[in-house]
């Protein structure tokens, strides 16, 4: 049973405190992820474990949600071989296969980390599911889910404590 504080994602859009807003999801759709690189936008009941954003790019204040800058040399590990696998690290001391956080287009200026494979990941998997900034309306991700900035900020600055991300 969904509540009206929840985030809920379909394949025809999101639906959050009333408000209806288009958002995009993985090429492979909405089911049980196999692993790394399929494309799917795993279904389930989420959790915000936490936001990154870009202050030269994104100000904001969302009180509910733990948001932390990112900075240049931010990478996301997505190698199951790699010891920080599906975590933040240092591009500095980081040798393994990886996607970096700050980056020249818009997709990371803000993002959040849902609870999929994380804290405690399991490798293969597959790495964290985002909610991002999207490319252009409707264009699919590779298993995360991104919406239009404002509406990704309106999300983050009205999230309840209690409210969850649940994906159908």
């Amino acid at each position: 049973m969904t509540r009206f504080d929840d985030l809920v994602i379909t394949r025809w859009g999101a639906r959050f405190q009333g408000v209806t807003m288009p958002c995009a999801i993985g090429r492979g759709g909405i089911g049980v992820k196999g692993g790394e690189g399929d494309g799917i936008t795993p279904r389930g009941t989420f959790q915000i474990m936490g936001c990154g954003y870009r202050p030269d790019r994104i100000g904001f204040d969302a009180p509910n949600v733990h948001c932390q800058p990112i900075a240049l040399m931010d990478v996301w590990s997505d190698d199951p071989r790699d010891p920080d696998y599906n975590h933040s690290t240092d591009l500095r001391t980081h040798r393994f296969s990886h996607e970096r956080l700050r980056r020249a287009d818009p997709l990371y200026d803000i993002f959040v980390i849902l609870d999929y494979n994380f804290p405690n990941a399991v490798a293969g998997k597959g790495s964290a599911i985002f909610l991002h900034k999207w490319r252009k309306p409707r264009h699919p991700t590779e298993g995360c889910v991104a919406f239009r900035e404002d509406d990704l900020v309106r999300i983050l600055v009205n999230w309840k404590p209690k409210s969850r991300v649940v994906i159908r």
